[in-house]
C-alpha cells in the first residue's frame, strides 16, 4: 500500500519534468517572437520611472512618453551610426592592420625558432585575422540588433506598454484567484527588476564612457565603438567585462605596442574593480537576492534558451522567476535554492 503513493509521486514528477521540457522547447522555438517582446518589456520597465518622474512635474502622460521615446530613438540611431562608422573605418585600415600583424607574428616566429619550434606565420595570421577579431566583437551587437530588426515595431510595443502599465494593477486584481499574494509578488518582482535595470544601466553607461575616454586618450582606434561594446557587455554578469576587454587588448597589441596593450588590460581591470566590484554592489545593496552560482548558471541557461539577449537579461529574468516561485507552495522551496542564503534577503 505504501508503494502506491510513492509510484504516484514518481509519475507526477515525470509528468512535470516532461511538461517543463516541452515548455522550454516551445520557448526556444518561439525565441524570435519572445526575444523582441522581452526586450520591449524590460525597456518599458527601465523607462517607466522616467515617465513617472515627468508626470510628477506636471507633464501629461502622453507627452512624457513621447519625450522619453524620442530620446531612446535618437540613442538607437546614434548606436547604429557608431557601428556603421566603425565598420567603414575598419575596412579602410584593414590592409595596415594586416601588415602590422604579419610583422608582429614574424617576431614570434623568430623567437620560437630559438627553441627549435616551427611556427607558421601564415597559419597564425589566419587564426589571428583582425577581420575575424572584429567580427567576434560585433557578433553580439549584430544579434542584439537582430532582435531589434523592426525598430519601429519595438518602439511601438514599448509605447503601448507604457500606456498600459497604469491599468495593470486593476487587471491583476480581477484576473487572479488570490490577488493579494500574487500582486504582492509581482510588485516585488517589478520593483526589484526596475531597481536592478536602472542602476545597471547607469553603471554600464559610466563604464562605457570611461572606456571610450581613456582609449581615446591613449590613441587606440575605434575607441567609441569599444565604449559601446563595453556598455552593452557590462549587462552580462561575471564574464561580460572580460569579453569586452579582449578585442581592444589584441588591437592595441597589434597597432600600438606592448605597453599600450598592457595599459588597456590595466584600464579594464581598474574599471571593473571600481564600477563592478565597488560602486555597483554599493548601489545595488542586497540586489535581487540571487547567489553568485545561480547568476552564472542563469547566464548559461538563458543564453542557451534565448540567445545573446537572454544573456543580457539573465539576472532580471531569473529574479522574476524566483519571486514568482515564492508565491506558490510548490515553488517556494526551489526559490530558496536560488537565493543567496541570507535570511530575510529580499530585493530592494
Amino acid at each position: 500500500m505504501n508503494n502506491l503513493p510513492q509510484e504516484k509521486i514518481g509519475q507526477n514528477m515525470l509528468v512535470k519534468m516532461a511538461m517543463l521540457v516541452i515548455i522550454l522547447a516551445g520557448i526556444r522555438a518561439a525565441s524570435e517572437i519572445l526575444v523582441p517582446f522581452l526586450l520591449a518589456s524590460f525597456l518599458a520597465i527601465v523607462l517607466n520611472p522616467l515617465v513617472t518622474l515627468l508626470m510628477r512635474r506636471g507633464v501629461p502622460r502622453g507627452l512624457a512618453i513621447t519625450a522619453v521615446i524620442s530620446v531612446i530613438f535618437i540613442v538607437i540611431l546614434l548606436l547604429v551610426g557608431v557601428m556603421a562608422s566603425s565598420a567603414s573605418d575598419f575596412s579602410d585600415t584593414y590592409p595596415q592592420i594586416r601588415s602590422m600583424l604579419e610583422q608582429k607574428l614574424g617576431v614570434v616566429q623568430h623567437f620560437a625558432a630559438r627553441f627549435h619550434i616551427n611556427v607558421s606565420t601564415e597559419a597564425l595570421a589566419a587564426r589571428l585575422d583582425p577581420n575575424v577579431m572584429m567580427d567576434m566583437a560585433t557578433t553580439l551587437l549584430k544579434q542584439f540588433s537582430g532582435a531589434m530588426t523592426n525598430v519601429l515595431l519595438l518602439i511601438l510595443t514599448v509605447v503601448f506598454m507604457l500606456f498600459e502599465v497604469r491599468h495593470l494593477p486593476y487587471k491583476m486584481r480581477n484576473a487572479m484567484i488570490n490577488p493579494q499574494i500574487r500582486i504582492a509578488g509581482l510588485h516585488r518582482a517589478f520593483k526589484g527588476v526596475t531597481h536592478y535595470l536602472a542602476l545597471k544601466t547607469l553603471v554600464s553607461l559610466m563604464t562605457g564612457l570611461a572606456v571610450w575616454l581613456v582609449l581615446e586618450l591613449i590613441g587606440v582606434k575605434f575607441a567609441l565603438f569599444w565604449g559601446v561594446v563595453a556598455f552593452i557587455l557590462n549587462f552580462i554578469p561575471n564574464i561580460g567585462p572580460i569579453i569586452a576587454g579582449i578585442p581592444p587588448f589584441i588591437q592595441a597589441l597589434v597597432l600600438n605596442g606592448t605597453y599600450d596593450a598592457l595599459f588597456v588590460v590595466a584600464l579594464f581591470s581598474a574599471i571593473h574593480m571600481v564600477f563592478g566590484n565597488m560602486l555597483e554592489p554599493k548601489l545595488m545593496g542586497r540586489g535581487l537576492g540571487l547567489s553568485t552560482l545561480v547568476v552564472f548558471l542563469s547566464l548559461i541557461f538563458w543564453g542557451w534558451l534565448l540567445g545573446p539577449v537572454g544573456m543580457l537579461l539573465s539576472v532580471p529574468l531569473t529574479s522574476v522567476t524566483k519571486i514568482l516561485m515564492e508565491t506558490t507552495p510548490g515553488g517556494s522551496r526551489l526559490a530558496i535554492m536560488l537565493g543567496n542564503g541570507r535570511p530575510g534577503s529580499r530585493p530592494r
